[in-house]
């Protein structure tokens, strides 16, 4: 009860706490062998680098495992605007003083926690340089403007994540960033995982919608090789799901959720509503 009262009230939290105060782990459906092999990652507290296209669960996985490990998770969302000073700190003024701020990745490698760097290749090159004595036998965080070298908490894990899809010669991790990391990749889940996920995800969702929205999401998914950027993911199908859930009709849902978001133009738009018109008939529409 506290913590629904929290939630309402926007009570803000640190950066750094325990996934157990949290209730249960995150709902997380396993599609191969990821779950075994982040654990075995984390019992060497190696590195680990997720690689997948955008909802398809690697953030969501992440929760589950530190969760489950019972580890603090902090995750920093990576931008073209993040430097370096953003992850380790900076010094701030306060009043007539200059005290020093830590950053996450600085909080997390004291305190022991999992740091979890999303798209981490959208960050500027500096941010990717700082995180390099991190990733192999020294396990060292230099805070170069406190001329100090912070050595990594026993429990501190460091993982990273991004979409091989997006990636550019000009915009891309370097072969000697990669190869410091322990790689698990993603992709959608299987048609039946997928029902399953959406099923949940959704709040009870009835069968016969979710086979229908699943199949016509994954017919959409074709379309990504003929001129649509972002194929329709399995947090877009969940979205659906909720918006039907609140009473919006399948049709309805599905623009909202599946096509609106993605795309704007005119020939893509009309080929995805004819799919997901094909598996909602007109009778559902209303």
């Amino acid at each position: 009860m506290k913590n629904l009262i929290n939630r309402i009230r926007g009570v803000e939290r640190d950066v750094i706490e325990k996934p157990g105060d949290a209730g249960d782990a995150p709902f997380y459906k396993a599609q191969g062998d990821e779950i075994e092999i982040f654990q075995a990652a984390y019992s060497k507290r190696l590195p680990v680098m997720l690689k997948g296209p955008t909802g398809c669960g690697k953030t969501r996985f992440l929760e589950h495992v530190a969760h489950t490990l019972g580890q603090p998770l902090v995750t920093v969302s990576c931008h073209e605007d993040l430097t370096s000073s953003d992850l380790v700190g900076r010094f701030l003024l306060e009043g007539e003083e200059t005290v020093w701020q830590d950053g996450p990745l600085t909080r997390s490698v004291k305190e022991g926690a999992i740091c979890y760097l999303d798209e981490i290749v959208e960050a500027r090159t500096d941010t990717t340089v700082v995180i390099h004595p991190l990733t192999d036998h020294r396990r060292q965080l230099p805070l170069d403007k406190k001329s100090q070298i912070i050595d990594a908490h026993e429990d501190f894990m460091l993982v990273i994540s991004y979409n091989p899809g997006y990636q550019t010669v000009l915009k891309d991790l370097k072969p000697s960033t990669k190869q410091r990391f322990v790689g698990i990749h993603f992709d959608y889940p299987a048609e039946d995982v997928e029902r399953e996920i959406v099923a949940k995800e959704s709040g009870g969702l009835d069968a016969g919608r979710v086979e229908k929205l699943v199949a016509a999401g994954r017919k959409a998914r074709a379309l990504k090789d003929h001129g649509l950027e972002e194929a329709t993911s399995t947090r877009a199908l969940a979205y659906a799901g909720e918006l039907m859930q609140a009473g919006l009709s399948p049709r309805v849902a599905c623009r909202a959720a599946m096509i609106a978001p993605i795309t704007d133009d005119p020939e893509l738009i009309q080929a995805l509503e004819e799919i997901f018109d094909a598996h909602f008939p007109e009778s559902e529409a209303a």
